[in-house]
């Protein structure tokens, strides 16, 4: 059965969160009628803007299945933003799966990571949860599989700034990373598509080593950057130097590990088709981002 776009209720959960608020405007800029657009989050002052553009804003935290519940009542599709607490997203998401079970939602676009199947990172195993979580609920769900932000190493130029260098244990392994623009705009484009193409999307932009992108942020930035890749141990030992716990420097090092293996680089081509353009490159993104 499709979805009527004019029948249907929208949602996107972690609505004021930086993925999230994106995917809230890219759905207004679409043509969703603010009436028309649930936005979930945990705190209302934070969507006063949203709300005064007549966004429906309704409170649910992940750890509140009942307020979730509330939150879902009518929606027809749900944009599920993927939680930011790292270790306690498996129980919070099977409340989001769960309250989407006992409401009217149809559809699930989840945002999910790159090849989440094979991903080693200690990040993609509360995804491969969810994702069964998904598979098993019974409601129809497409995947967004995305790779790397570009603004997870632009939040890191004051560092890079100070040492003269991005530094890694990524050897020549190389990232698909995108902006948060684009990931939400293709997010919205999943969510409102009557029928998705797929019900898996690997998304990233055009790929790039680490010693590319010390090039381009330094020649953005007028800044001299280098990339320096070290040994595992000695990357890890630097991490303990500066003040990480073991478990920390572990799960670093293991981003890092996965990226020398390829397993954050996938071809921009879902992306670009959601997106129905060009995924934004490198340094443009960079260049609007910090430039």
């Amino acid at each position: 059965m499709q979805l009527g776009r004019l029948m249907s209720l929208f949602a996107v959960t972690g609505a004021t969160g930086h993925l999230g608020r994106l995917a809230v405007s890219s759905l207004l800029d679409r043509g969703v009628a603010p009436s028309d657009l649930v936005a979930v989050v945990r705190d209302a002052s934070k969507a006063a803007d949203l709300a005064a553009r007549g966004v429906q804003v309704r409170v649910a935290d992940y750890g509140d299945p009942a307020a979730l519940e509330a939150a879902f009542t009518g929606v027809d599709r749900l944009l599920f933003v993927s939680g930011s607490e790292a270790g306690r997203r498996e129980v919070q998401h099977r409340n989001v799966v769960a309250a989407a079970q006992a409401t009217s939602v149809r559809r699930i676009v989840y945002t999910s990571i790159a090849r989440a199947d094979t991903n080693s990172t200690p990040l993609a195993v509360e995804h491969r949860l969810t994702e069964q979580l998904l598979r098993d609920s019974g409601i129809d769900t497409v995947l967004l599989r995305n790779s790397w932000y570009v603004e997870n190493y632009t939040a890191q130029l004051p560092q890079y700034r100070a040492t003269g260098a991005v530094v890694g244990a990524a050897g020549e392994g190389r990232v698909a990373a995108a902006t948060r623009g684009d990931y939400a705009e293709a997010a919205a484009a999943a969510l409102l598509a009557d029928e998705p193409r797929a019900a898996r999307y690997e998304l990233g932009g055009p790929a790039f080593t680490m010693a590319e992108l010390a090039a381009v942020l330094g020649d953005v930035t007028g800044t001299d950057l280098a990339y320096r890749d070290l040994p595992p141990a000695d990357f890890r030992a630097g991490l303990l130097a500066a003040g990480l716990d073991e478990g920390t420097a572990d799960f670093v090092l293991a981003l890092e590990l996965a990226t020398a293996a390829g397993e954050l680089d996938v071809p921009p081509t879902d992306l670009e088709e959601l997106l129905g353009r060009p995924a934004t490159d490198l340094r443009t993104a960079l260049t609007e981002l910090v430039g």
